[in-house]
């Protein structure tokens, strides 16, 4: 095979991935163009098509469903050999992708690894801020860090945090118009910030448990948004109660800008935990990010 093709089978497969020459390109750092001229080359040099292209979709034909099954895993198993032996040198060295949500990355990660990095200048760590819950094995991630009970089975998980305790929060502000709530029925009649879920699109319901008795509550409201940190600002400035952790909203309860309400509704979740696939877990950069993450906050 030319050498042209493994890089243009690069390309193909990251498009063939993710569905769409947009997110294949910034995921790539490339342009939509660049990438549409690699695919048509590829194409033209094979004499098959291997993208099926609509207004709307982009998806594999069967010559290029073919490929992406047969040789992806193939390309990867070599860069995980050149990973295993660029692993042989006395120091971590490499890239790691990791994905999280933005708060976690403020709060967790960032701050544990932020001190090692000047020690190794060639350990390169790259995060992904992603509300989504993505599959950290096709998405080319090394680490997933989410809450526990949404880790894959599969997957070696390590705990990076105790169990995280949720509160509902409203600003003084609006306390001074509204009545603070006391059951899941007074919720309903609160305008209530609420979080649109990106995998799916459709409101979280929030999370709630009273006696022991969990309660998925649908709340409305005037302002959606798709991260905590928007839902906190929208609370502090009187819009409305936001759910969120406590960790979110402890900063804001310390200085009186949010108040507490319903405690005995509010549930903890399980703690944070990064996870891995186990086929790469000898790699020593992998090893060193998951080593600090994990005990740098103990």
């Amino acid at each position: 095979m030319a050498r042209e093709n493994i890089n243009d089978i690069v390309v193909f497969i990251a498009v063939a991935r993710e569905r769409s020459f947009t997110r294949a390109a910034a995921k790539l750092g490339l342009t939509q163009s660049a990438l549409s001229h690699i695919v048509r080359s590829l194409e033209a040099r094979l004499g098959v098509r291997l993208l099926t292209r609509t207004t709307r979709s982009v998806s594999p034909t069967e010559a290029g469903e073919r490929l992406l099954q047969n040789v992806a895993p193939r390309l990867e198993e070599i860069e995980a050999e050149l990973a295993a032996i660029s692993d042989l040198s006395e120091t971590p060295a490499g890239n790691i992708r990791i994905t999280a949500i933005d708060s976690v990355i403020d709060t967790v990660l960032w701050p544990r690894l932020a001190p090692i990095l000047p020690k190794y200048p060639d350990l390169h760590v790259e995060f992904n801020a992603d509300y989504r819950m993505l599959d950290i094995a096709a998405d080319r991630f090394d680490i997933g860090v989410r809450y526990g009970d949404q880790v894959e089975k599969d997957m070696i998980a390590v705990r990076l945090t105790p169990d995280v305790q949720t509160v509902i929060v409203g600003s003084p502000g609006y306390f001074e118009w509204h009545t603070k709530p006391a059951t899941a029925q007074d919720l309903l009649r609160h305008n209530c910030i609420t979080l649109r879920l990106a995998s799916s699109g459709g409101i979280y319901a929030w999370e709630l448990e009273k006696d022991g008795k969990p309660i998925d509550l649908r709340v409305h409201g005037q302002a959606v948004f798709t991260n905590g940190y928007h839902m906190a600002n929208a609370a502090v400035s009187g819009c409305g109660l936001a759910f969120l952790t406590e960790d979110l909203a402890a900063p804001y309860l310390a200085d009186g800008r949010l108040v507490s309400v319903m405690q005995d509704w509010c549930p903890t979740f399980p703690g944070l935990h990064a996870y891995y696939p186990s086929r790469r877990h000898s790699s020593r950069a992998l090893g060193l990010i998951i080593d600090t993450i994990r005990h740098a906050g103990g």
